[in-house]
């Protein structure tokens, strides 16, 4: 390993404090996978870093020798190269979202060397466990080689072999936050600051109107068909302070989180933004003898409510101002069982 020392700490923040939050994840759903990409110190940190994933871990993969050292591994032409082994609760974080990430940080048409470490050891790799994962990772790869004129180097092979590395390199930058690394942490900002998903409007479909009247009360009818209002302060999920999801009563379609609920004092419940724009339509209401911008839904053209420019400024400026009775909120730690897991990342995981 070359010896060089740069930073990875983000800003003036402490690597410690940027460690992803574990206390959210299924520890019974979890998957893996192991990238190797380069230097293992600041490949680890990286990862650790990511909302979803679990656990890191330093090692030694793909060789010809059990068990080896990090001396034989670097002299010995054992063949392995450095690797982590990550595991992750794929309802918070998903494998093609790791993978992308794992291309930021590694030059792919480098062959045996990364920032200043050069040697077999320090080839790039992607070695995967689950078959049913391999079509996930060349579509990753497929769209990464589409940036070169040169071809990508990165092994994309099954996991043959891996040893855990020696006490010492694991959490090595947490150890030693000045220690080299030749990872650069800032594309991680891609992950902070995404706060919209896409919904996939072909997974959910609006029921017959015979099916609605079944399914609806006669007030959730009114409401989403006829466009109707419910009592202020006099709803289900005015004051609902609960971490979870809102979807469309009518299709189960996502429409807000909890993350950009706030109590706007109108007694209805209030949210900045939908998860994703696509999902609500705005039309031009003149009843009542106003002007206002009505909302509803994409799929089900339910009638959610409307929606006003005086909501909070720093985070846009707009109210959603919905009725409970056009939406059915479930709980964070239901989403997952629910259908509903790979929303869990946009939306609030404890309580307020």
């Amino acid at each position: 390993m070359a010896i060089s020392f740069v930073s990875c700490s983000k800003s003036d923040e402490t690597i410690s404090e940027v460690k992803s939050d574990v206390t959210n994840i299924n520890t019974d759903n979890l998957k893996e996978i192991y990238f190797a990409g380069g230097c293992f110190w600041g490949v680890e940190e990286y990862f650790s870093r990511i909302p979803g994933v679990y656990e890191v871990v330093s090692g030694y993969a793909n060789g010809n020798t059990e068990n080896p050292s990090y001396e034989e591994v670097c002299h010995n032409n054992t063949g392995h190269a450095e690797t982590v082994h990550i595991e992750y609760d794929p309802a918070l974080v998903n494998l093609k979202t790791l993978t992308e990430h794992f291309f930021k940080i590694i030059n792919p048409i480098s062959k045996n060397r990364q920032g200043n470490d050069v040697g077999s050891q320090y080839r790039t790799g992607v070695y995967y466990t689950d078959e049913t994962d391999l079509p996930i990772l060349q579509e990753v790869f497929t769209a990464e080689q589409q940036k070169y004129d040169k071809p990508i180097v990165t092994e994309l092979i099954p996991l043959e072999n891996f040893y855990e590395a020696e006490d010492y390199h694991q959490d090595y930058l947490q150890k030693n936050p000045n220690g080299y690394c030749h990872v650069d942490f800032s594309s991680l900002d891609d992950l902070e600051n995404s706060t919209t998903v896409k919904v996939d409007a072909s997974k959910y479909k609006k029921p017959s109107n015979e099916e609605l009247k079944m399914m609806l009360t006669p007030d959730q009818y009114e409401v989403t068909q006829n466009a109707d209002t419910e009592s202020a302060f006099a709803n289900e999920y005015y004051d609902n302070h609960e971490a979870g999801l809102y979807v469309d009563i009518v299709t189960g379609e996502p429409l807000f989180s909890s993350k950009d609920k706030f109590d706007s004092g109108c007694g209805w419940p209030s949210f900045t933004k939908p998860i994703d724009p696509d999902v609500i339509i705005e039309k031009k209401d003149t009843s009542l003898g106003l002007t206002r911008t009505e909302v509803r839904s994409r799929v089900g053209n339910s009638h959610l409510g409307h929606v006003f420019n005086d909501g909070p400024k720093e985070k846009g400026g707009k109210r959603y101002c919905i009725n409970s009775l056009s939406l059915r909120f479930i709980p964070y730690n239901q989403m997952a069982q629910e259908g509903y897991g790979e929303f869990a990342s946009v939306c609030d995981s404890y309580s307020g």
